[in-house]
């Protein structure tokens, strides 16, 4: 994912929408025209739009939409068209490392089990993975180019003497330095402890989406949300002190709606009713308040 994918997206589709055609901005003619790039860089940015939740993709070849996440933050007039907040990369960080569906992205951060790793450990750990649930269609060379575009999301490589401008830009989300290499060739460590940047709005927003996936009930427990997979704990990387500090303060977050207990011994958070996703994505508002910029933990 390159800095501008998302936007020119959901602009494209957005665009596609208002217009009378019903056909894929992706597909058609004028796509390497429209977008800049060339045709698979065309299909990344529809892969990264929809995989981000900024596009709902369309049905074969069909008109895509826009999804309420990208008319909130990539619009015009929306929270952070730019990214220039810390929040939205985050957000979209959630999008992709809570997705069951993204299988690397998943795997690593509910389930690998240790901090640091090569990219060799988690082909093969994917690969032993991939023979247990019997997968179809899998080879080691996709596994092994999907580690790599996972590593390359999170980390920036070192530019080399023959790449382009294109080549050499960063995701925006390895500013969450959430996986840094280390010494050894090809090691990297994943980050686990307090994110600085991790802003109290998109942390309410993740919780109350992991909840409403995970339990109807309307109490959750410190243990489901520190260690579950796909929980905001395993997602973020938060340890249970940091995961503790944030639920603490959630209430105010989101407005009473969700409120730390610890009663009996219990640490959980309650709840008097459940928020749907589409109300919950409200709580992000606060993030990009300039009242409330500095103020996260």
């Amino acid at each position: 994912m390159r800095y501008g994918w998302l936007k020119k997206a959901y602009d494209a589709v957005k665009a596609s929408q208002e217009s009378a055609h019903d056909h894929s901005v992706f597909n058609d003619e004028g796509a390497i025209a429209r977008f800049g790039v060339g045709k698979n860089m065309v299909a990344s940015i529809r892969h990264w739009a929809t995989q981000c939740d900024v596009i709902k993709p369309g049905n074969k070849g069909n008109q895509a939409e826009v999804s309420e996440i990208g008319k909130k933050i990539f619009d015009d007039n929306g929270l952070d068209p730019y990214m220039e907040y810390p929040s939205t990369p985050w957000l979209l960080h959630w999008k992709l490392a809570s997705n069951k569906k993204l299988t690397t992205w998943f795997w690593v951060f509910s389930h690998f089990p240790t901090d640091s790793f090569e990219r060799d450990n988690i082909v093969q750990a994917l690969e032993k993975l991939g023979n247990e649930q019997a997968w179809s269609r899998m080879s080691k060379s996709t596994i092994k180019r999907d580690v790599e575009c996972f590593v390359r999301t999170y980390a920036a490589k070192p530019a080399a003497g023959k790449q382009t401008h294109e080549d050499t830009m960063e995701s925006p989300l390895t500013e969450l330095s959430l996986l840094k290499a280390i010494g050894k060739k090809d090691g990297f460590r994943v980050v686990r402890g307090p994110k600085a940047t991790l802003s109290d709005g998109v942390f309410a927003y993740a919780v109350v989406s992991f909840w409403n996936s995970f339990s109807t009930a309307n109490t959750i427990s410190l243990e489901a949300l520190a260690h579950q997979p796909g929980s905001p704990g395993k997602v973020f990387q938060l340890s249970e002190d940091d995961l503790t500090d944030r639920l603490t303060r959630i209430e105010t977050a989101t407005n009473g709606q969700l409120k730390w207990s610890e009663t009996a011994g219990l640490k959980q958070l309650v709840r008097s009713e459940k928020m749907p996703d589409q109300d919950a994505l409200q709580l992000i508002d606060i993030d990009y308040q300039g009242e409330y910029e500095g103020k996260v933990a």
